[in-house]
């Protein structure tokens, strides 16, 4: 498996092409551009309800202060040391979860439903989509899909249904809870820290969300799967994992581990992080230190009731954070480019011409066009964490500026970050996993291009409706 997981490694980078810290330093670049031929100008900002906020008639313009190419190269560091809370946040959340991996309980979790599911293929799909869209809605799971392919795919084809319903199960399941990201701390927390909005607010709308996304996206996936198995030459098997997979029989490897009192307990625990989490942001406002305090319990207690030693502890924290390192730099590279263009005073002018030409429209229209260039972004920065920290600096006081709550604008990037996810070719962990099941991309993105379309018409009429209601606090 780890063999073949390297070869997937590498085909997914083959088709990614441009690295993603190219695009960024690229991006940068063209912001230190920008300070040489963009006017200069600064918004004053005012104390709202604790918050600071753009005073729309404060514009005025300033001496220019064009960036220097030894300070572009120095706004990197800076850049990296300004994201420290967020980027320990997003190694600390990983590192947590590594250690969680190690104990073996969601595995053996997984493998245990699948298999109480193989003589119930009717209820296999909405059963295991429901897990991973809870998954990625609770804990943003995206890469860690990947562990969980090789189980779903087999299991599948062994119940008459095809590798791209395996997938699609998996992929898409995870992907619903990532886009309504009820509480992913990757994307909503981080930019509504970014935003100055409370932590997790507005949870009872992105929950409405996920149900409908939920509801769709199972009901697209099972009419496909029951026509399949009605005609399997209507199916697409592949080249990957499944390719000899006839049997339930296949998804269980010799290392296959029952659900043990110990995973259960480990599990339990998990849960209760998540209540406990809940309870300490609703009630006592916790941000990221508490958070990150309740994850460094959560490993340290799930350590000792899977008695894992002081070593396995550490090595398996190290091996999760260290997951977690791409994405963590990728937000301070992005923060990289927020300090180039605030050194040379041009973000208050982009916001100024920004508003300008959004003035001229509703502000309906306002949030809408806020959920498309999010879309835009996301083709070229598929990281979540990395996409809010650079873009919602600019859309928080824009949405200030044209009439839109920034939970509007918090909206409107998770959810159209969690859809590009698994359509664009420039997401890494999904092609990865299409590699995995030897599904070649333009298969599959002829195939779900109609769920993607629907799922994109429903955030965008989300984003609307939220900006009707002025979905807040604020």
């Amino acid at each position: 498996m780890k063999v073949l997981a390297n070869n997937t490694d590498q085909a997914a980078r083959r088709k990614r092409g441009i690295n993603v810290f190219v695009l960024l330093f690229g991006v940068l670049l063209v912001a230190t551009f920008l300070t040489h031929v963009v006017p200069a100008g600064e918004y004053a900002r005012v104390e709202v309800n604790g918050r600071g906020v753009v005073d729309p008639q404060s514009f005025q313009p300033l001496e220019q202060t064009p960036v220097s190419v030894f300070a572009l190269f120095s706004a990197i560091h800076t850049g990296m040391v300004d994201a420290g809370e967020i980027i320990f946040f997003v190694l600390i959340i990983g590192g947590a979860f590594g250690v969680l991996t190690a104990t073996g309980a969601v595995d053996a979790f997984i493998r245990s439903l699948s298999k109480k599911l193989g003589n119930k293929d009717k209820w296999l799909i909405p059963i295991m989509m429901l897990f991973f869209a809870f998954a990625g809605a609770f804990t943003g799971m995206a890469e860690e899909t990947l562990a969980y392919i090789p189980i779903l795919v087999p299991l599948a084809v062994s119940l008459g249904f095809d590798v791209i319903t395996g997938t699609a199960i998996v992929l898409v399941g995870a992907s619903i809870g990532f886009t309504t990201a009820i509480m992913n701390p990757f994307t909503v927390g981080i930019a509504q820290g970014i935003a100055q909005l409370p932590i997790f607010s507005g949870i009872g709308y992105r929950i409405v969300l996920l149900v409908i996304m939920y509801a769709v996206s199972v009901g697209f996936i099972y009419r496909y799967a029951m026509k399949v198995k009605k005609d399997p030459s209507l199916g697409f098997y592949g080249e990957g994992i499944a390719a000899n997979a006839t049997s339930a029989s296949a998804l269980a490897p010799a290392d296959d581990q029952p659900l043990s009192q110990t995973h259960k307990w480990v599990l339990i625990c998990f849960l209760l992080n998540f209540v406990a989490l809940i309870y300490g942001v609703l009630q006592f406002q916790w941000y990221i230190t508490e958070i990150s305090a309740l994850f460094v319990i959560l490993a340290i207690v799930i350590t000792l009731i899977s008695r894992m030693s002081a070593d396995q502890l550490i090595e398996s924290f190290m091996k999760g954070a260290a997951g977690m390192l791409t994405g963590a730099l990728i937000i301070g590279l992005s923060r990289a480019t927020l300090v180039v263009l605030g050194d040379g005073h041009v973000i208050d002018t982009l916001l100024f011409h920004a508003a300008g030409m959004l003035h001229e429209i509703p502000p309906v229209l306002s949030a809408a066009g806020m959920y498309i260039l999010q879309a835009l972004i996301h083709f070229v920065v598929s990281s979540g964490s990395g996409q809010a920290a650079l873009t919602m600096p600019i859309m928080a006081p824009l949405a200030d500026l044209v009439g839109v709550t920034r939970q509007t604008a918090v909206l409107s990037f998770s959810l159209a970050d969690g859809i590009g996810n698994i359509i664009f070719p420039t997401s890494g962990y999904f092609m990865a996993g299409l590699a995995l099941a030897g599904i070649p991309w333009i298969r599959w993105a002829k195939w779900i291009l109609p769920l993607i379309l629907t799922q994109f018409a429903i955030g965008l009429l989300a984003v609307i409706v939220a900006n009707f209601m002025h979905y807040g606090p604020f």
